[in-house]
């Protein structure tokens, strides 16, 4: 059945107090499965109930990825699940983007989801089973002016994700990612008091004429993380509302 597909499993979830993560963090708790919420907002820590343990942590810094894999084990007794969630974005020109910013970019959507996928297997190999899922995006795949961080960084996950599906396959770990379109998250609002609007009003330009809801892709999460997906490996499954397809 759909609705416990992921029953008495246990997950990781990064970047889970708001947004697409904490979508993904109640709808695989729903499910059955025990999760653990990882985030580096103290705010995460309101998701705690029984099967749901948040973890406040810097995703980027060295011995956290560690951290979380021993706290689920000991929590919950091991790991099948891992979802590398956790975002940021840098809206700029090229020309005014600072080496701290291109570098504040990539160690959340590149090196926070290395350092956990790294530790992740080194759990779920001995077990010889466990999913993978990379939250990237149609920026993998296609661009446009400002986000030429934040599109190297999506690209660079994606490949990731293929190059890891590679080597944990024999293991029986699969590893595949998603490639969110516009979704009306907080992710802007660093920025710019009105993000959510602007990603709702940008989502309007996809062929299916919305952005995404949180939950929509937290199905999509749901979904390759249960054995319904059990051929798919190394994958970049595009969930955008048609905005990569190309218009001739």
């Amino acid at each position: 059945m759909i609705t416990s597909e992921v029953e008495g499993k246990v997950a990781i979830v990064t970047g889970a107090a708001s947004g697409i993560g904490r979508a993904v963090v109640e709808l695989l708790h729903e499910r059955g499965a025990k999760v653990v919420a990882e985030d580096v907002n103290p705010t995460v820590l309101d998701l705690a109930q029984d099967g749901l343990a948040p973890l406040v942590a810097d995703i980027t810094q060295d011995g956290s990825a560690e951290a979380a894999v021993l706290f689920a084990a000991e929590r919950f007794g091991g790991l099948d699940i891992l979802v590398n969630n956790a975002g940021r974005i840098v809206y700029k020109d090229i020309v005014d983007l600072s080496r701290g910013e291109w570098d504040w970019q990539m160690q959340t959507n590149v090196t926070g989801a290395f350092l956990h996928s790294r530790e992740a297997q080194k759990a779920m190999r001995p077990r010889r089973s466990g999913a993978i899922i990379n939250i990237a995006s149609y920026a993998s795949f296609f661009s446009f002016p400002g986000i030429s961080a934040y599109a190297a960084s999506k690209g660079a996950l994606a490949q990731l994700t293929r190059t890891q599906a590679l080597e944990a396959i024999p293991y029986g770990i699969r590893v595949n990612a998603i490639g969110v379109g516009d979704t009306v998250t907080n992710i802007l609002n660093h920025f710019r008091e009105d993000g959510r609007e602007f990603l709702a009003e940008h989502g309007g330009r996809a062929p299916i004429g919305r952005a995404a809801h949180p939950r929509e892709i937290a199905e999509i999460v749901a979904f390759l993380a249960s054995d319904r997906a059990s051929f798919i490996v190394g994958a970049v499954l595009m969930a955008d509302g048609g905005m990569s397809v190309p218009v001739g």
